[in-house]
């Protein structure tokens, strides 16, 4: 079944190939295409368009059709093109004519781009939500081991006293600004495209207010003509921010994998959570940091994936934008796989203690020493000329540690600073799910 069939027989090899994987990951859709539907004939019996009697039997048969979706048994049949055209098919098995009205003042192109921006609603939340677990996770290391001191460095090279405290909170507060991208997605994608129909509106007396409210969109797109050209503009955006938060997760997998090495062994893991070698006996490997790293570096180039579909492509609905969903489902899950994982490998990570009391770390107690000069009195080019003079010959000696009091230093973190910020920024992550939709629809 194709909506749009007019008596002609399409070869099936076009078929196959213009579907694509449409139908996989078109019941990724299914609960938010039956929520839309609801809100279209809540809409159109409001406008005149749908007898009371007609809403109410399409609401019940909707209805049915997401209890059945919800027990896995609604499928994409044989010769059926993708779920829109199930869901109308199964109507009007059901109802007859009615079934054939909830297409009224719709187009595939705002049908497909409404189910696309409510999942993506609820995607981005569900995200928000795991990122919340590894930035909690990463506070609470932070704070436990806050007076474990280790090297901190620029250049590769040992630089000056860090902790673990401020190490774990540097990537807490990262987390806490990705949080910020990921909400400028969310809103930018929020907006209503029900209506536009193929990108020029209806003759129809739609009032597109009444679904925008209904699903609790922010706002519509009020532009028809924009409404299909948005499509890349919202994927951009959430592309970015799922880039941006891959960025932190990537690269501090990265440094785990360099912190376990044989060189630092600043950190470590139960045996259970650790690959060894086929060949070699002493080998314990951190295959998981890796795959998170080659992970998250795959993800950071989505953005651009998202700009090469969209490149000069003229206004108005073009077959491209089918492949933006494969894409963005795909991202989404690979970066909760990845999130997930290191918020288990961080509940086990073991540190090492008294790493800053190798001699081989003197040297990043020289600026203590140049500070402890400049208190008393010394101008720090002079103290900052003297400890280097002391270094170079090798006779400088290890400084006591003084007092770092300046927000976010050693000795303060600003932990509950970050962790307000970060609960503020996540305030926005509150969507209904598409049960909660659908059942509030059902007492119109």
């Amino acid at each position: 079944m194709k909506l749009w069939e007019k008596g002609t027989v399409t070869e099936n090899s076009v078929i196959e190939f213009t579907s694509g994987s449409d139908r996989v990951t078109d019941l990724l859709l299914a609960e938010w295409d039956i929520a839309g539907s609801m809100a279209h004939a809540i809409m159109l019996e409001k406008c005149g368009l749908l007898s009371p009697g007609e809403k109410t039997d399409l609401l019940n048969a909707l209805y049915s059709l997401f209890q059945k979706h919800g027990k896995g048994a609604l499928t994409i049949g044989k010769g059926v093109e993708d779920i829109h055209s199930q869901i109308e098919k199964e109507l009007t098995d059901m109802l007859g004519p009615a079934g054939k009205k909830i297409h009224t003042g719709r187009s595939r192109n705002d049908q497909v781009l409404t189910d696309v921006r409510l999942y993506t609603r609820a995607a981005i939340d569900d995200l928000a939500r795991e990122v919340a677990r590894l930035f909690h996770k990463l506070q609470d290391l932070g704070v436990r081991h806050k007076e474990v001191l280790i090297p901190g460095y620029t250049h590769m090279q040992p630089a000056m006293l860090s902790s673990f405290g401020l190490w774990f909170g540097s990537w807490a507060e990262a987390l806490a600004d990705d949080i910020v991208m990921l909400g400028a997605a969310r809103t930018l994608n929020n907006r209503n495209p029900l209506g536009t129909a193929a990108g020029y509106g209806s003759t129809l007396p739609l009032q597109r207010r009444i679904t925008t409210e209904l699903l609790e969109f922010d706002t519509l797109l009020f532009n028809s003509a924009y409404a299909g050209l948005s499509r890349g503009k919202a994927e951009l955006a959430t592309a970015s921010s799922i880039a941006s938060i891959a960025q932190t997760i990537g690269r501090l997998a990265g440094e785990i994998c360099l912190f376990m090495s044989a060189e630092f062994r600043f950190v470590d893991f139960p045996d259970e959570l650790i690959t060894g070698s086929s060949i070699m006996p002493q080998k314990r490997n951190p295959d998981v940091f890796e795959l998170v790293r080659g992970r998250c570096n795959l993800l950071q180039s989505l953005p651009s994936r998202v700009c090469a579909l969209t490149f000069n492509l003229p206004s108005g609905y073009n077959r491209e934008y089918q492949l933006f969903k494969q894409l963005m489902f795909d991202a989404f899950s690979e970066l909760r796989e990845c999130i997930g994982i290191m918020v288990l490998m961080l509940g086990h990570i073991r540190l090492r203690d008294n790493i800053a009391e190798d001699s081989l770390y003197n040297s990043i107690y020289s600026t203590e020493e140049v500070n402890r000069l400049v208190r008393e009195g010394i101008p720090f080019r002079d103290a900052y000329r003297s400890v280097a003079d002391s270094v170079k010959k090798g006779i400088f000696k290890r400084t006591a540690l003084t007092d770092y009091t300046h927000e976010g230093t050693v000795g303060n973190l600003c932990n509950e600073e970050i962790r307000d910020l970060f609960e503020k920024r996540l305030e926005g992550f509150r969507s209904k799910s598409a049960w909660e939709l659908v059942e509030k629809f059902m007492k119109y």
